[in-house]
């Protein structure tokens, strides 16, 4: 939050502890208020169910009965969604979400018997594995040198890695992150696609900079894009590099020959961490036997500082049908 907006911030909220164990927060600001409310309430009702705590909309304030714990928590939150609305002049549901992970975590910890060291803390909110699946690839993240994990759609596997890349960048670990996706659906072929380079390769990086996105500002990411902290390319580009000092993931890697997994992996350098990720029932490529995922597992399995993690349908996050639907697939293959 920057001086500016934590000075307006101040202005126009104040904070009214009772007795009973209610915080009120007024605003002297209508228009801030309703930002934070949303239409209709939307967010005070949505901030209320995920954090499971009594709100009540009191004409210029918003009132808060719970803990003295948990009152603060909500405070904090507040002052958070309202920043967000000075800044963009919007509040979407992943801001409330994220306003209850950057205040929350040590409860959830506690709920979910989770070990601290597991949590990854980034600038936008901490993230906490959900399966023991997640928290030995978190682990295996951190102190291998080359991670290979596969798995159906929607268990952490992208996300999970840029969020440790990321804040191992921040802390000075490493010098850049280089993410990379085999480019299937154009065969490579980029010339026939419109556009200069950067315009051709972007739809399938897209899911790399959502990512990315999700987890720390995107004006700040831009920047270090552009100042080349972060790389983004084809995994055709990586053919003939050296990789020191760089937390380095290929995506989709199920799209990726085993000529060229073998070319990735042998782009490690000093200081460096490798990733690959995929899911071998999403193969694009002409020929699905082309694929080097799964022979990339068998032989490396048994090699110190290289971790195979295998996910199933158990460790989806995403929407409960996504598991479901994932392991209708997998029992009629």
């Amino acid at each position: 939050m920057s001086n500016l907006v934590s000075k307006k911030i101040n202005s126009v909220l104040k904070f009214v502890y009772s007795e009973n164990n209610s915080l009120s927060v007024v605003f002297y600001d209508n228009n801030l208020l309703m930002g934070v409310m949303g239409q209709f309430n939307q967010n005070l009702k949505e901030l209320e169910k995920l954090s499971n705590t009594s709100l009540y909309s009191r004409g210029n304030s918003i009132l808060i009965k719970s803990s003295p714990e948990k009152n603060e928590t909500i405070k904090n939150a507040i002052q958070f969604l309202a920043a967000q609305f000075i800044n963009n002049g919007t509040i979407e549901k992943k801001d409330i979400i994220s306003s209850l992970d950057k205040f929350m975590i040590n409860e959830k910890v506690k709920k979910s018997n989770q070990n601290i060291s597991d949590i990854i803390n980034t600038p936008k909110k901490s993230v906490i594995p959900r399966s023991e699946k997640q928290k030995e690839y978190v682990r295996a993240l951190r102190q291998s040198e080359i991670t290979i994990s596969t798995g159906p759609a929607g268990t952490g596997k992208t996300f999970l890695a840029v969020a440790v890349g990321l804040t191992m960048l921040l802390d000075k670990k490493i010098e850049r992150i280089i993410l990379s996706r085999p480019a299937v659906e154009a065969g490579e072929r980029l010339g026939f696609l419109p556009g200069d380079m950067k315009e051709k390769v972007d739809p399938y990086l897209r899911p790399l900079y959502d990512s990315l996105y999700d987890l720390f500002d995107f004006e700040k990411i831009q920047r270090m894009i552009e100042i080349g902290d972060i790389e983004i390319a084809p995994l055709a580009f990586m053919r003939g590099r050296t990789l020191k000092n760089s937390f380095v993931i290929l995506d989709e890697a199920q799209n990726a020959t085993d000529t060229q997994i073998k070319m990735f992996l042998t782009r490690l350098g000093e200081n460096s961490k490798i990733v690959i990720n995929g899911d071998p029932s999403q193969i694009d490529l002409p020929n699905k036997n082309f694929s080097g995922l799964n022979r990339s597992k068998k032989l490396l399995g048994n090699i110190s500082g290289i971790t195979i993690i295998e996910f199933d349908h158990s460790d989806v996050v995403r929407h409960p049908l996504v598991s479901k639907i994932v392991k209708a697939y997998s029992d009629n293959d």
